[in-house]
């Protein structure tokens, strides 16, 4: 790829990203509303997967996959490469990877009156495991860039402020699975909110570079 192909690869992946958070903040809203109308307060994201709607959230999953891909590829094409920012995409690559796999795994979905995300099958723990896996993994992956993208690009108060937003939705996740697991769908989608931000501010970045 050339100099001049560089620039332009670049605002092509960092576009398709923002497309990509974008289409997935859509399809999360849309599927609430429809049966079997599951909480956006008490019940995981991952419910939404599971019913007569389940398949569209099943390609949701593989579309934050792929948002993830192209996040890295527009990186990639940015400046040079550091120790922070290698390692924030090899996170930020696994965490796609547990994306895609909730789709081979569907989560098990809470009886009238049950709260929490404690699995029932051996399914439901495997979702259960890459669903953990992936929050932490792009957290991680979200601490080590924002401090590359600190140095590198532009709008970085925005990006530090989403990043922060999806730590403290990680960390109400944690207290509500452990101490008030009626409110897990809320503090889940809080910490959604951040990393769909992130991303979507991160590529609003790139895009601006010349």
């Amino acid at each position: 790829m050339t100099s001049h192909d560089a620039p332009q690869a670049r605002r092509a992946f960092a576009t398709v990203a923002k497309a990509l958070v974008v289409l997935y903040a859509l399809i999360d809203f849309v599927l609430q509303l429809l049966p079997p109308h599951y909480s956006v307060v008490s019940d995981a994201e991952s419910d939404l997967a599971v019913g007569p709607f389940g398949w569209a959230m099943s390609l949701n999953f593989l579309a934050r996959a792929a948002m993830c891909g192209c996040v890295i590829a527009a990186i990639l094409l940015v400046g040079s490469p550091s120790r922070s920012r290698t390692w924030g995409l090899v996170l930020l690559a696994a965490s796609g990877l547990c994306s895609a796999a909730l789709v081979f795994a569907p989560t098990d979905v809470n009886a009238p009156g049950e709260y929490g995300m404690t699995p029932h099958t051996a399914v439901g723990a495997v979702h259960v495991t890459f669903a953990t896996a992936g929050f932490v993994a792009v957290l991680a992956a979200i601490s080590l860039l924002t401090a590359w993208a600190s140095r590198a690009l532009p709008a970085v108060r925005a990006i530090l402020a989403f990043a922060a937003l999806g730590a403290v939705g990680l960390a109400a996740l944690a207290f509500s699975i452990a101490l008030a697991p009626q409110m897990v769908g809320l503090a889940e989608r809080v910490c959604l909110a951040g990393i769909l931000g992130w991303a979507f501010v991160l590529c609003l970045g790139m895009r601006r570079l010349a």
